[in-house]
């Protein structure tokens, strides 16, 4: 194998961590960069820039996965984080080429759906939920710390030597992927020629959207990560600037609120999920995480004041249990050989909320008047300041976040849909020709039971 040892977990982790290490550097030189190049319409230009990118990682994502299925994982890491860092070094030298790189960069934004992808190949069934709850509270820790080391030598040094230190890290991240990271996915599963064995099927989404729908237990699930996942991803675009501008936090107190809900979201999805899974289940700990995502929105919908916002932080934390246990849940009722695929369906899903929550949130933002207007006014107080509005509202005064009400009310309806999933026996209709091979399930370096079931079914009966 090229690489150091045996494939293995902390290969992921490593590769995840330094991925959103480098953003996380950005986070305020971003925030200062997006209001210069659109000082009218900050929310709304911001929406429409994630919107973008998240649309093409939603049609890209199923490609991708269907294709490390077959060619291996290791060169699509390779492929999907060089990519996804490629705008970082733009941020200085043009900042419209830089956000016009972000947007199209969601071509090859979809390193989770590899990741998973790769983790599942080296994990057995049982030590799945734990190992994606590890790749996802590494991706909290890289958040952690690197937007306070962002913002000390953002003001002490200058934007300048933020980005180069951030393109440092990212080149770092692509230098391990080649040398350092061995290729998960075993020589019997991979092809001997290259392009015959894909099913360009799998790979167009909305193909695999339609496939989706065929299976009442499959389509469940799908919903409940689209509206879940749809508020989520326009918090994660917009709140920052939301701190900054509305309740007045400074720079480095956005990074303090990072690092202490990253602190606490890895305490989240490491110890308290492994407990949840195992003491009420992967349902419950599903619903669980669902029911603090609607009361974090909430908070963060009527939160006027600063500790509204930091008590809000500590239920987000807590919320952020809900993706793994959903990730845990599939990948264990799922084929081998289609890890990929699946897991690339699932984070296509997310791709599309990446594409229309943030436009939502942008949209509903500017429906209320909730504008930047003196960023450089509360940057030099450098403390907490009154709520600032540009043609503030009786609404937006009663109500200071709605985009966040909103997502409140779809992460209810997903609740009540979540309801209905059922905790076992997650197998496709039995009219499919089913691969009842408990071998095969055992073991996911398994090779597949035949050679045509490259296309049905997705999810196999898991219950024992």
């Amino acid at each position: 194998r090229q690489g150091i040892g045996e494939p293995s977990v902390y290969h992921a982790v490593v590769v995840i961590f330094l991925e959103f290490f480098a953003w996380g550097l950005l986070t305020t030189p971003m925030l200062t960069v997006l209001h210069q190049t659109f000082p009218q319409h900050t929310f709304l230009m911001n929406g429409l820039i994630h919107g973008v990118k998240g649309l093409l990682s939603f049609l890209s994502a199923p490609l991708i996965g269907a294709l490390s299925d077959v060619w291996g994982r290791k060169s699509f890491l390779l492929l999907t984080v060089f990519f996804t860092c490629a705008p970082i070094p733009l941020m200085k030298i043009s900042p419209w080429w830089y956000f016009a790189v972000i947007s199209m960069s969601g071509v090859f934004a979809v390193t989770f759906s590899v990741i998973f992808a790769y983790v599942a190949d080296i994990t057995q069934e049982h030590e799945r939920s734990t190992a994606y709850g590890l790749v996802s509270a590494t991706f909290a820790a890289s958040l952690v710390t690197s937007p306070a080391i962002g913002a000390y030598l953002s003001q002490a040094y200058g934007d300048t030597l933020v980005v180069v230190l951030a393109s440092g890290v990212a080149l770092l991240d692509i230098g391990f992927i080649l040398l350092a990271v061995p290729e998960s996915l075993p020589e019997e599963m991979r092809p001997v020629s290259w392009g015959a064995p894909i099913s360009w099927e799998q790979a167009d989404p909305f193909a695999s959207l339609r496939k989706v729908g065929q299976d009442s237990t499959v389509l469940l699930i799908c919903i409940t990560v689209f509206l879940s996942y749809l508020p989520e991803a326009g918090q994660y675009s917009s709140f920052f600037l939301y701190l900054r501008q509305v309740i007045g936090f400074s720079s480095e107190t956005v990074a303090a609120f990072i690092g202490v809900v990253g602190i606490l979201s890895i305490l989240a999805q490491t110890v308290v999920l492994g407990i949840l899974m195992r003491s009420i289940g992967n349902k419950n700990t599903i619903l669980l995480g669902l029911g603090f995502q609607i009361l974090q929105l909430a908070w963060y919908g009527f939160g006027s004041q600063p500790w509204m916002m930091w008590a809000a932080g500590a239920v987000a934390a807590m919320s952020s249990i809900t993706f793994p246990a959903i990730s845990a849940m599939v990948s264990r009722n799922t084929d081998p050989d289609q890890q990929g695929v699946v897991q690339g369906m699932i984070t296509g899903i997310r791709g599309l909320c990446n594409g229309l929550g943030p436009a939502l949130y942008g949209f509903v933002f500017y429906l209320f008047h909730v504008e930047l207007n003196e960023m450089a006014e509360v940057e030099t107080l450098g403390k907490v300041s009154k709520p600032n509005m540009a043609n503030p509202t009786d609404e937006s005064s009663i109500i200071p976040g709605p985009p966040f009400l909103f997502g409140a009310c779809s992460v209810l309806l997903s609740l009540l849909v979540a309801l209905f999933i059922p905790e076992h026996n997650l197998a496709l209709r039995s009219g499919s020709h089913k691969k009842h091979s408990t071998g095969a399930q055992a073991h996911p370096h398994s090779p597949p039971a035949g050679g045509s079931d490259g296309k049905e079914p997705l999810l196999e009966d898991s219950s024992v």
